[in-house]
C-alpha cells in the first residue's frame, strides 16, 4: 500500500464531518490536522477521527505533515484559504461555492489558472456512482445526440432562516449543484431562463428568496436542460436525473437504503422511504469524489471539476436570479 496522503480538514460542521468520514474510509489517507475556530467542535472530531486540533488554518498551511487541504469552512472563507493554499503549494479540495460575489471569485481567477497546485471544487454530484454511470453511457453515445437533460432535486424540507439568509439564496445555494451537474452534461450552456415562486416557506419569502424554482438551460447545441427544485419533498430527499437522445433514454430515480419491494393484497410494489438528505444519499460520491481529487495530490490524471467549474455554476446560478426577477431569458458566455 502506497504512503498515505496526509490531509488537513478546515471546518468541522456538517460537511466537515462528512468529510471526514470519507477520509477515514480510504487506506491510503489520513486525517493529520483539523481546524476550526469553535475549536471544541475540532477536538470532538479528531477525537473520533484523528488529528492534531488547531483554531488557526494557518497551522494547517505551515505543518510539515499536511499534504493537502480540504476546505469545508463557511462559504465567506473560501476565496481567503483558497488564496493560501495557492500560496503555500498546497492541494486544496474547497465546498462550493468559491464565493456568492463573482468579481471576489475573479480575483483569484487569474492566479488560479496559473498556478500549478491541483484544486478541485465540491461538487460531489458528478461522483455519485449512478449519475456518473449513466453520464459514460451518454458519452459513450447509448442514446445517440444527447437531446434533452431533466434534472430533479428537492429537499425533504425547508432549511432554517438563519441558513437561507446566509446562503446567498436558492440559486446559489441549492440549484448550483444542478448547473454543475448540466455542465457535466453540456459544458457550453449559452442560454438561462428561469421562474421562481413562493409556495409554503414564509421565511424564504420574508428574504426575498424562493422556495420553488425551475429553469431550462440550452447549450450550443441547442440542447434543452430543465431543472426542477423545490425545498420541500413529503417522500424523502428527491434525486432524480433523464437523459434522452435520439436513440433512447436513459433515467437514474431515487435511491432508497434498500431496494426490497412488497406485493400485497391493497398495494404493490411497495418499498420504503428513500434517503432522508444528502448525507445519506451521497456518501459514495462524497469519498468518491476524494479519492478522484487525491489522484491529482498524487500527479495523476485526475477528473475533478476546478476552478473554471466552480466559477461557471455561480455565473448560470446568477443568470437564474437574474432571469427569475425580471422575467426574461438571460443570455451567458461562460468563457468570458
Amino acid at each position: 500500500m502506497s504512503t498515505p496522503i496526509r490531509i488537513g480538514l478546515i471546518g468541522t460542521g456538517r460537511v466537515g464531518q462528512v468529510h471526514a468520514r470519507s477520509v477515514a474510509a480510504i487506506d491510503d489517507a489520513e486525517l493529520t490536522w483539523v481546524c476550526d475556530p469553535f475549536v471544541e467542535g475540532a477536538r470532538a472530531l479528531a477525537a473520533r477521527h484523528g488529528g492534531r486540533v488547531t483554531a488557526d488554518a494557518g497551522d494547517v498551511f505551515a505543518a510539515d505533515d499536511v499534504d493537502a487541504v480540504i476546505i469545508a469552512s463557511p462559504t465567506p472563507t473560501h476565496v481567503a484559504l483558497i488564496a493560501a493554499a495557492l500560496d503555500a503549494g498546497v492541494p486544496a479540495l474547497c465546498e462550493k461555492p468559491i464565493d456568492l460575489d463573482i468579481d471576489k471569485v475573479d480575483t483569484l481567477r487569474a492566479r488560479a489558472a496559473a498556478s500549478t497546485v491541483p484544486f478541485a471544487l465540491g461538487f460531489n454530484r458528478r461522483f455519485d456512482p449512478h449519475f456518473a454511470a449513466l453520464h459514460r453511457r451518454v458519452v459513450e453515445g447509448d442514446i445517440g445526440r444527447l437531446e434533452q437533460l431533466a434534472i430533479t432535486s428537492r429537499d425533504p424540507a425547508p432549511q432554517a432562516k438563519e441558513y437561507v439568509e446566509s446562503s446567498g439564496g436558492i440559486f446559489r445555494d441549492m440549484t448550483i449543484h444542478d448547473l454543475d451537474m448540466a455542465r457535466f452534461f453540456v459544458p457550453d450552456i449559452v442560454e438561462v431562463t428561469a421562474r421562481g415562486a413562493n409556495q409554503f416557506d414564509a421565511a424564504a419569502r420574508e428574504l426575498r428568496d424562493y422556495d420553488a424554482v425551475q429553469l431550462i438551460l440550452r447549450g450550443a447545441g441547442d440542447e434543452l436542460i430543465t431543472i426542477t427544485n423545490s425545498r420541500h419533498s413529503a417522500y424523502g430527499y428527491d434525486q432524480r436525473l433523464e437523459a434522452f437522445g435520439d436513440r433512447g433514454l436513459l433515467q437514474v430515480g431515487n435511491v432508497g437504503p434498500d431496494v426490497v419491494r412488497g406485493y400485497f393484497e391493497r398495494s404493490v410494489e411497495a418499498a420504503g422511504p428513500y434517503h432522508s438528505f444528502f448525507v445519506e444519499r451521497y456518501v459514495d460520491a462524497y469519498r468518491l469524489e476524494l479519492v478522484e481529487f487525491l489522484k491529482a495530490v498524487r500527479g495523476e490524471t485526475s477528473t475533478s471539476p476546478g476552478f473554471e467549474d466552480g466559477r461557471a455554476a455561480l455565473v448560470l446560478a446568477n443568470a437564474g436570479q437574474e432571469a427569475a426577477r425580471t422575467g426574461a431569458s438571460v443570455r451567458v458566455d461562460l468563457s468570458a
